[in-house]
């Protein structure tokens, strides 16, 4: 199954959604940690990401905040998740900068993840319902 291609189509549609919940950016360092509970790879009990990069440095881990609290992960950005429901291609040129540049217009910032299916924006949580009044007028204006 293939994604939309055409950036009209893909703002008209874009469907954005706030997922329930605060999400935290942290990091699991690629040599494991000061108090030896976490070895290189090895997730923290208890903990499901909802994203996971790998960088030289160490894993990025985008996790629900109770569980980063709860397995003592330092974190410092607390997001909300804004899943944009179009379906779009991973070649589509032109959604996230769209999508940013509306966002950044209205000065909130933007973490964009890619999945197969969809877009992810993660925006700070005190303003993620405004950023998604902002997605709303964007898909507004380019019907």
């Amino acid at each position: 199954m293939t994604g939309e291609r055409d950036l009209r189509e893909l703002l008209h549609g874009m469907r954005p959604e706030l997922m329930p919940g605060r999400y935290v950016y942290a990091t699991l360092p690629t040599g494991g940690t000061s108090t030896g509970r976490t070895s290189a790879g090895e997730m923290p009990a208890g903990v499901t990401p909802v994203v996971t990069v790998s960088e030289r440095e160490g894993l990025t881990l985008v996790v629900p905040e109770a569980q980063a609290v709860e397995a003592g992960l330092p974190y410092g950005f607390v997001a909300g998740w804004i899943t944009l429901r179009v379906h779009s291609a991973l070649d589509a040129v032109g959604l996230t900068a769209a999508v940013s540049l509306a966002l950044a217009d209205a000065g909130i910032s933007c973490n964009v993840v890619a999945g197969y299916h969809h877009d992810h924006l993660f925006v700070p949580y005190a303003r993620a319902a405004e950023a998604v009044r902002v997605l709303e007028a964007l898909a507004a204006e380019s019907g």
